[in-house]
């Protein structure tokens, strides 16, 4: 009867689990709490709080306090899955349709360019071996623009600027990990380079890692038609996060490429047709507190295994290739950009460019890569300094710099009234609820009716302001109406579709209809534009 619990009395009493869960209790309480402070205090709400964690972590080491060791294992398996997920989830297909072509090119032949300018400007300035070139130039080529997209949304940056970041660096990270793979044999001279060899390994990464991404994606999405649980379908994507990328790694594939495609599916097309918009919520909740808690330990003790003395002694090294890198970034973002403009009439401006190059940000990938090189490689401490000084310098010099750059560069425009006027819109849509409630209650006779009067007056004194401020706005600025036109677009297209959803989960449909609305909208959108540029 008490066997169970005599167990876990004996692994409590576990000096090794005692102390594991210790050090764990140490960083959350550190990592929350700086996360906490850096809302708390105005003048820290500059900073974005990934790079507030970042600066404790290395204040920490600089007193040599390390609070866990950081291996690849634990960023690969156990924090990239949910952030990758994460971001897919969240991002919109019709936005990233609309920008398949650069951020396809920004993605793969960007990290082309990065490990190939790395390789060639290590070897030529700093005089490095075949092995640090080429690892240091894969290990780099990940970008991860945590900090920089999070200050995009805070400032109410251009959806389409943060969908182009985002979108690299969500595909940018899977092609960085396999290129990775593939050059460390290359590096550690068992492997000959071959291009049709590393093209047709490439393909078979990438092509498992889509297929199981595909075949969990979809699967989920068509089990969710069946019920309407939202703890049960949190869950589901939860073990779906971590089950693609080891099914596809277990498998020979690319996980990352796997995670973002289940992602992608579960985000655009599972989440449309198998959830109710309560569960919608639900689930979209809930990833953001798991983003927000795992960037929390990942930026707190990435700052925390910063060894300052091999930064000094590969300091010349790490200056090199901070220029190299930065001039390749830029070769890439300015290039493909010109040849996307050119082919694809993507429209993608220099200030566009220009952020897009300095917010190239380097972090939890480029640490697991720089983490995993073999003990038995010579150069190894050296790879990981290389690649520890160039990525602090992304985050700290680059990541702070990043609002100033978009205020010269007079990309904030009106960013902030558009933001303005969506809260505003926001606040109408909430209390507009809250008086309906009041009228049920009112109604039902539950409550005193005199309490409801006066409540009634006040939720109607506030509705009657915010509108008066938004007819204010759209008087003042007429584009604000396109706000109101799109939300109640994506209204439209999600009644229907969660009708349909409901029809199959009583058992009336046997499969999905595709919105109908969707297309008619998107098209009378596409014919309104081209009247106005007319």
């Amino acid at each position: 009867m008490h066997f169970p619990l005599l167990l876990t009395e004996t692994a409590i009493e576990d000096p090794l689990i005692e102390e594991g869960l210790r050090r764990f209790l140490l960083v959350l309480s550190v990592s929350l709490g700086v996360a906490t402070l850096s809302r708390a205090l105005s003048w820290l709400r500059n900073i974005p709080y990934t790079l507030l964690l970042l600066l404790v972590g290395l204040g920490l080491a600089t007193i040599d306090v390390r609070l866990i060791n950081l291996s690849p294992e634990l960023i690969l398996f156990i924090f990239l899955p949910p952030l990758l997920f994460e971001a897919a989830w969240n991002i919109k297909w019709s936005n990233l349709k609309n920008d398949w072509l650069p951020i396809g090119l920004f993605a793969v032949v960007g990290v082309v360019i990065c490990v190939g300018g790395l390789f060639l400007g290590l070897q030529q300035f700093a005089g490095a071996s075949l092995a640090t070139a080429l690892l240091v130039g894969a290990g780099l080529s990940a970008t991860d623009p945590v900090s920089v997209v999070a200050l995009f949304r805070e400032l109410g940056v251009d959806k389409r600027l943060t969908t182009l970041m985002e979108g690299e660096s969500l595909f940018n990270d899977g092609v960085a990990v396999v290129a990775y793979n593939l050059l460390l044999g290359i590096a550690l001279g068992v492997e000959q380079f071959d291009i049709p060899v590393t093209v047709s390994r490439f393909l078979v990464f990438v092509g498992i890692g889509v297929s199981i991404g595909s075949l969990i994606g979809f699967g989920i999405s068509y089990l969710t038609q069946r019920f309407d649980l939202p703890l049960v379908e949190q869950s589901l994507t939860l073990v779906s996060a971590y089950g693609t990328y080891l099914v596809a790694e277990q498998l020979g594939g690319s996980g990352v490429i796997a995670v973002v495609t289940t992602g992608l599916i579960l985000g655009n097309f599972g989440s449309r047709i198998g959830m109710s918009p309560r569960t919608r919520l639900s689930v979209s909740e809930f990833w953001d507190f798991v983003a927000f808690f795992v960037n929390s330990i990942v930026f707190l003790l990435i700052g925390d295994q910063v060894i300052f003395d091999g930064l000094i002694d590969n300091i010349g090294t790490i200056l090199i290739a901070i220029l190299v890198m930065s001039l390749a970034r830029a070769v890439s973002i300015f290039g493909l950009s010109n040849i996307s403009n050119w082919w694809d009439d993507s429209d993608i401006t220099w200030q566009n460019q220009i952020v897009l190059w300095w917010g190239g940000l380097r972090g939890s990938v480029s640490v697991a890569l720089a983490l995993s090189v073999p003990e038995s490689l010579p150069e190894r401490e050296d790879i990981i300094a290389i690649i520890f000084g160039v990525m602090l310098f992304t985050l700290l010099v680059q990541g702070l710099t990043t609002k100033p750059l978009l205020q010269s560069l007079d990309l904030l425009g009106d960013q902030p009234l558009r933001q303005n006027f969506i809260q505003q819109i926001a606040r109408r849509v909430a209390l507009s609820r809250v008086l309906d409630e009041l009228n049920d209650v009112k109604d039902n006779k539950t409550v005193d009716e005199e309490y409801c009067n006066y409540q009634i007056a006040l939720v109607e004194g506030q509705l009657e302001e915010i509108q008066e401020d938004m007819r204010v706005q759209q008087r003042d600025n007429p584009e604000l109406s396109e706000i109101l036109i799109s939300r109640l677009n994506e209204s439209l297209v999600a009644i229907e579709a969660d009708t349909y959803a409901q029809f199959i989960r009583a058992g009336y449909l046997k499969e999905e209809i595709t919105p109908l609305l969707e297309s008619l909208l998107e098209g009378e959108g596409g014919e309104k534009e081209s009247q106005t540029s007319v």
